[in-house]
């Protein structure tokens, strides 16, 4: 599992866009997490799947909330990564009202979550393998903090642990 001090992976996350510009088309688009994240501090988050009871009535809309804090704590963009395609956490951007508060990261085939070691093995469930629930405040690509929920709790992957990291 990444730790504390490891780079992100260099893998390919997608990003559905709503406007075209900047680069981007319309739809999905491709965000290298290594290139993304050089020279940045983000506040990354990663849930099991888009549209989850916790993870749209608590995750987002708290990470939403706490976007100017984060800000002023030196935070320069918020990731939510989720193994869902791009359509799918672009709707849920939408559902969301992330607004450009906060990007969010469709990783379909699980390369970040395997990457990383953040997994959630759902596959007696019917659901195949998700991201597990987490925080992280990466600083120029490597982890700062890391803060990994256990299975059913929702205690330190919230907008407020890593609100007070940032600040620390």
């Amino acid at each position: 599992m990444i730790k504390v001090g490891d780079s992100l992976p260099d893998v390919t996350l997608q990003e559905y866009s709503e406007v075209e510009g900047n680069g981007c088309s319309i739809g999905p688009n491709p965000v290298k997490v290594k290139a993304a994240a050089a020279g940045k501090t983000i506040a990354l988050f990663g849930l099991p799947g888009a549209f989850t009871p916790t993870c749209s009535a608590k995750h987002v809309p708290g990470y939403v909330q706490q976007f100017d804090e984060l800000k002023k704590a030196g935070v320069d963009e918020i990731w939510c990564v989720s193994v869902n395609d791009a359509f799918v956490m672009g709707a849920w951007a939408r559902d969301q009202k992330t607004d450009g508060k906060v990007r969010m990261l469709g990783d379909g085939s699980a390369d970040f979550a395997k990457a990383t070691g953040l997994t959630l093995d759902l596959t007696g469930r019917g659901m195949g393998v998700r991201s597990a629930r987490y925080s992280m405040l990466v600083k120029d690509g490597k982890v700062a903090t890391l803060n990994v929920e256990g299975p059913g709790k929702f205690e330190v992957s919230d907008a407020g642990t890593l609100l007070a990291q940032a600040k620390a």
